[in-house]
């Protein structure tokens, strides 16, 4: 009998935990927010007009942008990307990793001035994360070059759990600390580390994080708060904003400045 009541209670965790990881996706699906039909090969990719215009922006800046994944996916997770212009210069340059250029035998690191530092992904409007000027701007912009070529998975893209664009963006912003960048809980792969390696500084570089190949572990951090991973999905806490993050909704409560 007792252990039948073990079970039970088991199983009751096991369901609302479960219920817990996906009922964020699935009101995302429900209201709109991730298309589950379209075809990615005449989606958007116009620009929202984030970017200030390089003619009238003298200054250096750096953006790092989120945007909803393509098709059923973007009800999961965001796909994040860097893009910085040089004091004077006359375009940006975008970082990213996409996946379709590992999948043609490409490097999936794509590092570009031919694209919009704030296009639409696949029809998804971006929201911004970061936005750096001047002084501390240029100092970034330096140590991009360097800091791209030290990306341990060019080869090599998973969408989930690991290691894909967002693991790329993390990895960037734990080499590059003066970018102070939380990354959302929706940025799926985030939390990947490098191989063999279980334990390191968040990527706003204020905390430490323990994962398990991604799959599983905590964070703790000043700028992100407190999240917990189970299958690369993040529920969390962020007392500084008085908020809570779930899966595939992300943030609700105050925004905080970094």
């Amino acid at each position: 009998m007792r252990l039948m009541r073990l079970m039970r209670r088991a199983m009751i965790w096991i369901s609302l935990l479960i219920l817990l990881l996906f009922i964020g996706p699935m009101a995302v699906l429900v209201t709109g927010g991730a298309r589950l039909r379209g075809d990615w090969r005449v989606a958007s990719h116009h620009p929202s007009g984030l970017a200030p215009a390089p003619a009238q922006t003298p200054e250096a800046v750096v953006q790092v942008y989120a945007a909803r994944a393509f098709a059923w996916r973007g009800a999961f997770s965001v796909h994040t990307w860097i893009a910085a212009k040089p004091a004077d210069a006359g375009r940006y340059t975008r970082y990213e990793v996409i996946g379709w250029r590992y999948y043609r035998g490409w490097s999936a690191v794509s590092v570009t001035t031919d694209r919009a530092p704030d296009a639409q992904w696949f029809g998804a409007d971006p929201w911004l994360l970061r936005d750096i000027r001047g002084v501390e701007a240029e100092a970034i912009i330096a140590a991009l070059p360097g800091t791209v070529a030290s990306y341990p998975y060019a080869n090599y893209y998973r969408p989930w759990p690991r290691p894909n664009s967002n693991s790329f963006t993390a990895h960037m912003a734990r080499h590059l600390p003066q970018l102070r960048l939380a990354l959302p809980v929706i940025a799926v792969g985030k939390d990947y580390l490098s191989k063999d390696e279980w334990v390191a500084r968040t990527p706003s570089g204020t905390g430490v994080q323990l994962s398990v190949s991604g799959m599983f572990g905590v964070l703790a951090g000043w700028r992100e708060g407190i999240e917990l991973n189970i299958l690369a999905l993040n529920v969390g806490i962020d007392p500084r904003g008085l908020a809570i993050q779930l899966p595939g909704i992300g943030r609700i409560g105050r925004s905080v400045n970094p």
